[in-house]
């Protein structure tokens, strides 16, 4: 397989949740493929009384000057709330998310924002364990956070690169992984790892002795 050269990924901070009374920042990340460009979820972009209690600071895509016309692809690595709240931006591009995470954010109670993942526009393309988004670019199912949680692996030609959405909250899951996704991510042995909810990412220089 010939991997194009330069992929490129940019985190994108897009709102902040209070959780334990701590600041967690929500961030979307855009994935610059010569082919397209991918946006990996899209975060929040209204209040919604589900979620008062996680007090939302919002800083929505559609705020901040962001081209959303320039986005060719979303990609949800899960369907919780502060992950598809924007999906009704992208009326019409194509959206990949696990099949089995389309049907449990539509059918389990407490699960999500149901009215955000079905809102008018967007166009779902369910996929069954492991795709070739892109040459260079596959989304792998990765259980733990959600049955249905993906990330987006991104082959440099030099390395492997990955955007992992929630399969981590923070970086000791990683350090000391238990969940099959957590798992999967150190057997990638990747350069870097983008999560949701951290500034900057992972890296193999934080893994700790056994």
């Amino acid at each position: 397989m010939t991997v194009p050269s330069p992929i490129r990924i940019t985190p994108i901070h897009v709102g902040d949740l209070l959780a334990a009374g701590e600041v967690m920042p929500i961030y979307v990340h855009v994935i610059d493929h010569p082919n397209a460009r991918v946006l990996v979820d899209t975060g929040m972009t209204e209040l919604h009384p589900a979620v008062a209690d996680l007090d939302p600071r919002l800083r929505p895509l559609n705020e901040q000057g962001f081209d959303l016309d320039s986005v060719d692809i979303v990609v949800n690595t899960h369907l919780h709330f502060d992950h598809c709240g924007g999906n009704k931006l992208f009326t019409g591009k194509p959206i990949y998310v696990q099949r089995q995470e389309l049907a449990d954010a539509r059918s389990e109670d407490n699960y999500t924002i149901r009215e955000w993942v079905d809102p008018p526009g967007p166009r779902y393309m369910p996929v069954e364990g492991e795709f070739e988004l892109l040459p260079g670019l596959r989304l792998l199912p990765a259980p733990g956070h959600s049955r249905g949680t993906q990330i987006v692996v991104v082959d440099t030609g030099e390395g492997q690169l990955i955007v992992a959405g929630d399969t981590a909250v923070w970086f000791g899951e990683l350090d000391e992984p238990h969940t099959q996704g957590q798992l999967l991510i150190r057997a990638l042995n990747p350069e870097l790892v983008w999560l949701s909810h951290g500034h900057e990412p992972w890296r193999p220089t934080n893994l700790r002795s056994p």
